[in-house]
């Protein structure tokens, strides 16, 4: 109901002025073109100082009422986003700054400087003190700005602490994917030409790197420790996608080919974001913020930021991927009986039926897919 009636309300004043333009043309016709002119540019002149007074007062309403809601200042989830709040926050008072006085000085001249009898507008061609005044002062504003953001890009894109986690994401039509190392801290080496959908090899794992059958691959959410860095290496499978942490304030690009890396350190975990925001569902997103195809909008991850001791315990639950892709396997070949019996299908080819322990006949590389 509110929304209708302010499109109403719009429209009304729309019509409104659209007929007070109309009569003002027939007014000039009849009154004579140089008296309707200066009428004209009389009404124009309160019209526009109307609009100064009513326009400062609209960008303080929407600042006082919906800066919370739409910048979330002071809300950020990251070590990195507090400093891109901060920075937003210096650039917003700057430009406001300018904002206001160059909108007070135009409205305000266009009602003073109209046009009356005996009155010459006074002007002038060229000043070297104005330009120069004009020209360097936004130029040193500028390149102070810019450079805040040249220094956190540098921060974000560097090298991460010593003792920060590292995180793969992969990104591909239309999901994402997760790929976190084992005990050995490495994560093992892939390639694009491995990728086997239908052999639990989504990544392309080279499973001949001994440091990839300890790596753990998830489809999400994604899992992090509070209060501890974590370096994310980004990638895609197919087309340029985009890693958009809103809530972290971060943002880099996915592309295929070519790994790309971030840091921070999340400074709040998902329950403490629940009590803050007061919404049982909360959960941190992770967006595409790539156009990336007809599914792009439904291209949404979502992350858990967690304790150790609660990120430690989601571990232990999670299998390596060489665990389910190659060595349960080759066991269901070998010696299915060994598996437990939820695990063992009704109809299965056993190759060799061997009186031999099949564990240790893998570990010994004796017994090949």
């Amino acid at each position: 109901m509110h929304t209708f009636l302010l499109i109403a309300i719009l429209l009304l004043g729309f019509i409104i002025t659209f007929q007070i333009a109309r009569a003002t043309e027939f007014v000039s016709i009849v009154q004579g073109e140089e008296r309707t002119r200066k009428q004209s540019n009389r009404i124009n002149a309160f019209l526009l100082l109307a609009f100064l007074i009513v326009g400062l007062f609209g960008v303080y309403w929407a600042h006082h009422t919906l800066a919370d809601k739409t910048l979330g200042f002071d809300s950020s989830a990251s070590d990195h986003g507090i400093k891109v709040d901060r920075m937003l926050k210096y650039t917003l008072i700057t430009t406001g700054i300018v904002f206001v006085l160059t909108q007070v000085l135009l409205f305000w001249y266009s009602f003073k400087y109209q046009e009356r009898e005996n009155q010459k507008a006074y002007y002038f061609p060229h000043n070297n003190k104005l330009e120069m005044i004009w020209t360097v002062v936004p130029a040193i504003v500028l390149t102070v700005l810019i450079s805040f953001g040249l220094v956190y890009w540098f921060q974000i894109t560097g090298a991460a602490p010593e003792n920060a986690a590292t995180v793969e994401v992969t990104g591909s039509q239309f999901k994402w994917e997760f790929r976190y190392p084992g005990k050995d801290g490495v994560l093992g080496k892939k390639n694009y030409k491995f990728i086997d959908e239908s052999n639990d090899n989504s990544l392309g794992l080279i499973w001949d790197d001994a440091a990839t059958h300890d790596d753990i691959v998830s489809g999400g959410p994604l899992h992090l420790v509070v209060n501890k860095p974590v370096r994310l290496v980004i990638g895609a499978k197919d087309v340029i996608h985009s890693v958009g942490l809103p809530h972290f304030r971060l943002k880099m690009d996915a592309v295929p080919g070519t790994p790309t890396t971030l840091w921070f350190t999340p400074i709040k975990t998902t329950k403490d974001m629940i009590k803050e925001t007061g919404q049982e569902n909360f959960v941190f997103e992770l967006a595409c913020d790539q156009m990336c195809g007809a599914g792009h909008t439904g291209m949404r991850g979502e992350i858990i930021v967690e304790t150790q001791e609660e990120y430690d315990q989601w571990m232990a639950s999670q299998k390596a991927q060489y665990q389910k892709a190659v060595v349960e396997k080759k066991c269901l070949q070998l010696r299915p009986q060994l598996l437990p019996k939820t695990l063992r299908p009704r109809n299965l080819l056993i190759v060799l039926p061997l009186p031999l322990n099949p564990i240790q006949l893998l570990q010994n590389n004796l017994i090949y897919l």
